[in-house]
């Protein structure tokens, strides 16, 4: 099969979120992989100098790897979108609204899908605990964490009422806003979902997360070994079927394009709830959306290809409606 572009393509990687180091991981094996499907392509640190950067190496497609806050919240699709670059993935509203959980909880929650309940905290406020809990009708153990942040980083599960001040200010060192969830005890499971503008999306085989001390944190994220990733997931065929049918939903609902990865928490009897929706997912080698792609038979040189296809679809949007408003 030949390239489905001749055009240059940057790949948008690192930047200055804090998610920094899993972005320049996921950039380079990206890199690598149109590499050895010969494309034109160069990475690009993201930094003050990415328009002169792009115009220099005369860029006309951006893949984007960049996680977390900056490349992940729809600055940077704006940025690109502002100068005619078509680029990969959801665009600025879906990429908004999926970088701040409430925002999704919220969107989701008005379309009938189940998210766990809870409220938020701005910073500046300290509310008591019981407060809290009364207030948003939860009890303990509670999850607290930063409204816009991704690997679990500023994530603390309260167990026990001496922890919340603590909790609280590590969620605010992250975000201004923090978000206070019922802590939903059973499965961890995650869906990750391949599609396009122009073509239904493909939901792949769903992944239970096992982690140490089950708490997906950074460190049972990032470490080889640390973490069992059970794909396919061993849940019972209803279950697996009721999160695809909510994953593939949620995708929609957001307006996303491209890959996305939509998180889970299943209680023991089976009831799903959508904890959030990324939408740059990781692909360095402990990724879970190349896991689940391998599992459906896509290897990884074919799922980024599959990606880049998001971003000529984009292009070729664009070129249609400049013509509809050159007739018109």
């Amino acid at each position: 099969m030949g390239r489905m572009t001749d055009k240059r393509i940057a790949v948008l990687m690192g930047g200055r979120s804090s998610e920094r180091e899993i972005s320049l991981r996921t950039g380079q094996a990206v890199h690598q992989a149109l590499l050895r499907r010969r494309y034109d392509v160069v990475a690009i640190d993201v930094g003050d100098r990415l328009y002169q950067d792009l115009k220099e190496q005369e860029i006309a497609i951006a893949f984007l790897s960049l996680h977390g806050l900056g490349g992940e919240d729809g600055l940077v699709q704006g940025f690109l979108e502002t100068i005619g670059i078509p680029y990969t993935g959801s665009g600025v509203r879906a990429s908004a609204v999926g970088m701040h959980k409430v925002m999704t909880k919220t969107l989701l929650a008005a379309h009938g899908i189940p998210v766990p309940s809870g409220t938020v905290i701005r910073e500046g406020e300290r509310p008591s605990l019981a407060k809290v809990l009364k207030k948003a009708k939860l009890q303990l153990p509670i999850v607290v964490k930063p409204v816009s942040q991704g690997s679990t980083i500023g994530v603390t599960i309260v167990r026990r009422a001496t922890q919340w001040k603590e909790a609280l200010a590590v969620a605010h060192r992250y975000d201004s806003e923090a978000m206070v969830e019922g802590y939903i005890p059973g499965h961890e499971a995650t869906v990750s979902i391949l599609g396009t503008a122009m073509n239904k999306a493909q939901v792949l085989p769903a992944i239970e997360i096992v982690a140490p001390e089950g708490f997906y944190d950074f460190s049972a994220k990032y470490q080889k070994g640390k973490t069992q990733y059970l794909c396919p997931a061993p849940l019972p065929p209803k279950v697996l079927q009721k999160i695809e049918e909510l994953a593939s939903r949620s995708y929609e609902i957001l307006g996303c394009e491209g890959a996305a990865r939509v998180d889970f928490r299943i209680t023991p009897r089976g009831q799903p709830y959508v904890l959030e929706i990324n939408t740059v997912p990781g692909m360095t080698a402990t990724s879970l959306l190349p896991m689940a792609a391998a599992q459906a038979g896509i290897g990884y040189d074919d799922l980024v290809e599959r990606i880049l296809r998001s971003a000529l679809d984009r292009a070729a949007r664009c070129a249609q409606r400049a013509e509809l408003e050159s007739v018109s």
